[in-house]
Formats: C-alpha cells, sequence, structure tokens
C-alpha cells in the first residue's frame, strides 16, 4: 500500500506508557517481531493524538482534516537485513473521523475502528476518554508538570525521551500482512505529565495481562508539532 507523503500538525499527543512481563506480551503479538525489552520488562502503551489539517504533502492546510486518535502499541524490535530494527506493534487503531475508518487498511495503512472521544484541556490540565466498539476504553486525567515520575523504570525523561523516539515506525495488522508507517516529526520534544487517573480496558483484561503483570510507568506530552507520515516497507 503506497501512498503519497501526508503533511500535518500533531496538535496534541500524550504517551502513556506501562511496564509489562515480556512473556505476556510475547503470547499478543506476531511473527516477525518480539518485545522491545528495557530493564527486563516489556514496553506497551497508548498513543492519544489529535491532528490538524492532515492532507498530502504540498496541499493548502485548509484541505487537511482534523481528528481525535487512539492507538494501542507495543515496543517491538525485528530482524531485517541482517540488522535488528526496532519500532511499535499497533493491534489496534480508533479514530473520531468517520473518513479514517473508511480509507484505514484500504488506502491508509493501519484499519481503524470509530470511537466518541470525550476531551477536556484548560491551563495544562487535560482528560481524555473514549469508547469504541468492543468494548475498548480509555481514559486519563492528567497535568503538566516539570517532574519526570521517580517512579518510572526510565528514571528521567531524557532516558525515556529517547527510548519512545525510536518508536517512530510502526506496524498495524492488515489481512495477511503488516502495514508499515513512518513518523517524521521535524522536532522532538516531550515533557512529563502528572498522572492522576489512567484506566485501559485492554491493559485491565486479566486474560490477556494476569493481575499484577502490567503496569503504569509514565505519561509524556507533546503540542503543536509539525510532521509527515510515510508508507514503510510491509511485512
Amino acid at each position: 500500500m503506497k501512498i503519497p507523503t501526508i503533511h500535518g500538525y500533531i496538535d496534541r499527543r500524550i504517551l502513556i506508557n506501562y511496564t509489562a512481563d515480556p512473556k505476556d506480551v510475547e503470547k499478543i503479538i506476531p511473527y516477525p517481531f518480539r518485545p522491545k525489552i528495557y530493564k527486563e520488562k516489556a514496553i506497551v502503551g497508548i498513543c492519544l493524538i489529535r491532528l490538524k489539517d492532515i492532507k498530502p504533502k504540498g496541499f493548502p492546510d485548509f484541505l487537511g482534516v482534523n481528528s481525535e486518535n487512539g492507538a494501542h502499541r507495543i515496543a517491538v524490535e525485528w530482524d531485517e537485513d541482517g540488522e535488528v530494527k526496532s519500532g511499535v506493534y499497533i493491534p489496534r487503531r480508533d479514530t473520531s473521523l468517520p473518513l479514517n475508518t473508511l480509507v484505514g487498511g484500504r488506502l491508509f495503512p493501519g484499519k481503524h475502528y470509530l470511537a466518541k472521544f470525550n476531551v477536556e484541556e484548560q491551563n495544562g490540565n487535560y482528560h481524555i476518554n473514549f469508547k469504541s466498539s468492543g468494548n475498548t476504553e480509555i481514559s486519563i486525567d492528567a497535568k503538566e508538570t516539570r517532574t519526570f515520575n521517580e517512579n518510572s523504570i526510565f528514571e528521567n525523561l531524557e532516558n525515556a525521551s529517547a527510548f519512545f523516539e525510536k518508536g517512530d515506525l510502526g506496524y498495524s495488522p492488515n489481512k495477511e500482512k503488516f502495514d508499515g508507517l513512518q513518523l517524521n516529526a521535524y522536532e522532538w520534544k516531550v515533557k512529563p505529565l502528572e498522572v492522576s487517573n489512567v484506566r485501559s480496558s485492554f491493559f485491565e483484561d486479566e486474560n490477556i495481562f494476569p493481575k499484577g503483570s502490567v503496569k503504569f510507568d509514565n505519561a509524556l506530552l507533546m503540542t503543536n508539532i509539525e510532521h509527515e507520515w510515510k508508507t514503510a516497507k510491509n511485512k
């Protein structure tokens, strides 16, 4: 699936990050991927992203579309051409934009499910929740802070930033193959978020993750980032 380079703006992006038992993660990711391990833990999470002015590169902004989106992400590695590559495996994508559900997996990489988003943002405080088909539910309450979570496995913001910056190549399931999509952020800059409440029906499903095997680790914020999306080689 080859699409033209897509250009737009990341108006707001929140990365909600968890640690998980690698053995549990291995069960839910397909070959050729394997969990990317950090300090003996797999890293999984959710990306809550509001995109603005999304359109083929070179088109004027007023022709672009806006949407709220959520993506479940698993940090992975795989072998390719004699090298170890890294990125994220995205088993599910949810969106507020019906257009995305029509073109996702057809004209644009990754099948998208329609979801109802509730977003409240004021003075550095964020509340986001959505409910999608299959009873997929996400909710987070957080506020901007200067202090990175001291209990995080990453220990500091710099380590976390470096790890997630390498997750710019994502693969999503599409029938018998995996669609690849590469994010090129013109600037990579994250800020920490202090989280007062977070819920995920996926990561709280004890049929997938036994009790105590997955743990919230940290949340990061990006705002006002110009970017491009490009297709990558399918697998």
